[in-house]
């Protein structure tokens, strides 16, 4: 498109200056100054995509621009620029060569990056050997609990003292169960909050250091079949193996959920909820006490084989993201994590939370998680299948929380032993 699209321009502008004798000559527009045509790909929701429409439309008006946000086909060509989520992560690990370093497409537009303060959780998965980036995390998160301080209050518990461990959780819930509330607890992303982040909160990973899957020890054990007694007590439901869950608790039907920190602005809304936000909790008797969470989200990838004009538009977007006005509007936008120190201050200000505290819980939580692992079950698309198989037969009371982990570690690490590239962990 971006190949055809300038001399039809042209060709139109000469035919209009010349269709009448009486018209004013038009000056042909040149070619030169004709934006290229690029796109970005996405697979967001509808509220979303509405947010990321104008913000392209923001960016188009003051660059000039032509950029277009199309849907992310999962096999098809990549756009300049895709909008890559944490399920869509492996794949474009797998299909490397089919995407352009961003580091390379800074610097031949003369636009290097800067991103020296870039927190280093949230480098995850996006530099290579070198630690270059090679995406840019866009939209990063990680998860919290989310509770609702009317049902709090209504079940008689201080709105103000979220629990710390799972243990204290339990008592919470049975009184908001006594108090009226169907759902006391709900969870988004059960893979990626009940695999890989209480793993990593437990201090010990899911993935070990050589590739291998290991979410099945002691203290995963131990949360899992927790969670399945809270399955039959009813005070534990779940709604499906994505966002399903933030539905219910945004209508006021569970009390609290664990999820995605950046969902804050999702719920700001919420029926009824008078949000609140705490730390993941953590299981006290994991020796070493609670560790860092994990971040991750959705990530900027540049397409390969496109042309130089488009690269260069594609620079100047990625140029226009890390702006510190457009950051801070899009930690309020969205609620991802800031990527600069300017941001980072500027968002955690009072002003801007206006008593929202999710960004300081999130950081706080994240604090001293240097050194984990890149790999990330809820990454690996096959992985998580299986994982999410094995944890909904606990759900339904049909396996035993040891068998269905050591299931879900066993047939994972035989597809990984069987397709070792997907345990690639550096991209590129």
């Amino acid at each position: 498109m971006s190949f055809s699209i300038r001399p039809l321009l042209c060709a139109m502008l000469v035919a209009l200056s010349c269709s009448t004798a009486q018209a004013v000559p038009a000056k042909p527009q040149s070619v030169a100054s004709v934006p290229a045509v690029f796109q970005l790909a996405h697979n967001l929701g509808p509220q979303n995509e509405e947010r990321l429409q104008a913000m392209v439309d923001r960016f188009n008006k003051e660059s000039g621009s032509a950029l277009t946000l199309v849907r992310l086909e999962k096999d098809g060509k990549p756009a300049t620029l895709n909008l890559v989520s944490r399920y869509d992560f492996s794949d474009a690990l797998i299909q490397g060569k089919r995407f352009e370093p961003l580091h390379e497409v800074m610097s031949k537009a003369g636009q290097p990056l800067k991103l020296s303060d870039l927190p280093t959780e949230m480098k995850t998965g996006v530099t290579d050997a070198k630690g270059r980036l090679v995406a840019l995390p866009l939209v990063y998160s990680t998860p919290v609990l989310f509770y609702n301080k009317n049902a709090f209050r209504k079940a008689g518990l201080n709105p103000e003292q979220a629990p710390k461990t799972w243990f204290e959780m339990q008592g919470m819930l049975d009184k908001l169960q006594d108090a009226g509330y169907a759902c006391p607890y709900t969870s988004s992303w059960p893979v990626w909050v009940h695999i890989d982040n209480v793993s990593a909160v437990s201090g010990l990973p899911a993935v070990a250091g050589n590739g291998q899957l290991s979410f099945n020890g002691l203290p995963q054990v131990k949360h899992i079949s927790m969670m399945a007694t809270w399955t039959k007590a009813n005070y534990f439901k779940l709604f499906g193996r994505r966002n399903e869950a933030s539905a219910r608790f945004h209508e006021g039907e569970c009390a609290m959920i664990t999820t995605n920190s950046r969902e804050s602005v999702d719920f700001a809304d919420a029926k009824g909820v008078d949000l609140g936000v705490a730390a993941l909790p953590y299981h006290d008797d994991v020796y070493g006490g609670r560790q860092p969470t994990l971040a991750d989200g959705a990530s900027l990838w540049v397409g390969a084989g496109r042309s130089p004009a488009e690269y260069k538009q594609a620079a100047r977007f990625v140029s226009f993201l890390l702006s510190p006005e457009i950051q801070v509007e899009m930690v309020r936008v969205y609620g991802g994590l800031p990527m600069t120190a300017a941001a980072r201050a500027a968002a955690q200000s009072k002003l801007l939370q206006d008593g929202n505290k999710t960004l300081d819980v999130a950081f706080a939580s994240l604090k001293g998680n240097a050194g984990k692992p890149d790999m990330r079950v809820a990454n690996i698309d096959s992985v998580r299948v299986i994982a999410n198989e094995e944890l909904e037969a606990v759900w339904a009371d049909g396996k035993a929380a040891k068998a269905a982990l050591d299931t879900s570690v066993s047939r994972g690490n035989m597809l990984l032993a069987a397709k070792p590239v997907l345990k690639k962990s550096q991209p590129f």
